[in-house]
């Protein structure tokens, strides 16, 4: 399986950006579809974001949609997630997985990188 290590993660202002990263250690990175999820205390964890292997397209959360960007690169064995206009219902530990079927995550977990918004 593919072994995410996320980071990129702190404490921002409403309305700011960060950027986070997952690199993945397996050989067939290219060959997986990733994906963001996040967790926000007392709160069950939720899908992001997602896209296909080659990078062609991507999906998201409603609540994320037209603030968040997904994209990869298979060359670094790297996935990034661009958050702007952050808010602070935001706020959760955001970790990155291989995606299946119905934005299900099928792979290994990572730690995690936590990203708080304050307002």
């Amino acid at each position: 399986q593919v072994q995410p290590v996320e980071s990129g993660g702190g404490l921002v202002q409403a309305g700011g950006s960060l950027r986070l990263s997952c690199a993945a250690s397996g050989r067939t990175f290219s060959s997986y579809d990733m994906g963001w999820y996040r967790q926000a205390p007392g709160k069950e964890r939720e899908f992001v974001a997602a896209v296909t292997w080659s990078g062609g397209r991507s999906y998201y959360a409603d609540s994320v949609k037209g603030r968040f960007t997904i994209s990869r690169d298979n060359a670094k064995n790297t996935v990034y997630l661009q958050m702007n206009s952050l808010k602070p219902e935001d706020t959760a530990i955001y970790y990155c997985n291989v995606v299946g079927d119905y934005s299900d995550p099928i792979g290994a977990w990572g730690q995690g990188t936590l990203v708080t918004v304050s307002s």
